[in-house]
């Protein structure tokens, strides 16, 4: 067997970065020297880091985040927040996601709620845990327009399969009985099988409230299975009267997501 028709079986298998691995070898004199058994691990080695990039990438594509290039060790701790570092730190770990807890993240706008929440989802794709970032306004006009179409068990899904959800402008505004219906089909789902991070712009002492409060049976239901052992992190100004929002910070367009 000749060399060219290894590659070119290696190719048809969908092995190209190993071919091209074997290809760079059968060109380095120095290769000639080293044991066969070491040059075959370089080969999987090549492939193997090959195909995880490529999962990874496959992941964060998928996620769909507002602000994909936030970065954990890129968070900025100064400007007159807030920020408990070492809880930021250890969320990163994904430890919360393996015992499937919650993140709750709340702030007033532009205080770096979504690419603090986007950090987190990075994070999350690194150690190739499925991930999904949504608006929740989009997500529930997706959700009511699925059930008018009869399409609700499918839409759902796209929910309630990811390891990890992030909600932005969480209760943004207060809901319909309907959205507050579909709302809880999604959180009821996700409930110890899965972590989901809330971004608001409200303290979530104030979350039984947008949901209907004592008008609202649901009300209780969703907040009974979202608020048990979440973790909580408030950004907060350590001087209101020298607050500045991040997105003048960095230079952002006002109507980016908060």
């Amino acid at each position: 067997m000749t060399n060219q028709s290894t590659i070119d079986k290696l190719i048809s298998m969908r092995l190209t970065p190993m071919a091209d691995a074997f290809r760079i070898q059968m060109q380095d004199p120095d290769m000639k020297g080293v044991p066969f058994e070491d040059r075959f691990g370089m080969l999987v080695d090549i492939l193997y880091t090959a195909r995880k990039n490529n999962r990874l990438k496959k992941l964060i594509h998928e996620a769909e985040f507002e602000q994909p290039d936030a970065s954990v060790a890129a968070i900025d701790y100064g400007h007159n927040r807030k920020l408990n570092r070492s809880l930021i730190e250890r969320l990163a770990t994904g430890e919360y996601i393996t015992e499937y807890r919650n993140i709750f993240i709340t702030g007033a706008a532009g205080s770096g709620k979504t690419y603090l929440s986007c950090a987190f989802g990075m994070e999350a794709c690194k150690r190739f845990f499925s991930t999904t970032y949504v608006r929740m306004p989009d997500m529930l006009l997706h959700l009511q327009t699925a059930r008018d179409e009869h399409t609700f068990t499918e839409e759902i899904k796209k929910y309630t399969k990811p390891t990890l959800l992030i909600i932005d402008d969480w209760l943004l505004v207060p809901l319909s009985a309907d959205e507050c219906k579909n709302l809880f089909e999604v959180i009821h789902k996700r409930r110890k099988k899965s972590s989901t991070i809330f971004c608001s712009q409200f303290r979530d002492e104030g979350w039984y409230e947008r949901l209907g409060g004592d008008d609202n049976p649901l009300a209780d239901a969703i907040m009974d299975r979202i608020s048990f052992d979440s973790y909580k992190i408030n950004i907060s100004s350590t001087d209101p009267d020298r607050d500045i929002s991040m997105r003048a910070v960095y230079g952002l367009d006002p109507t980016e997501a908060v």
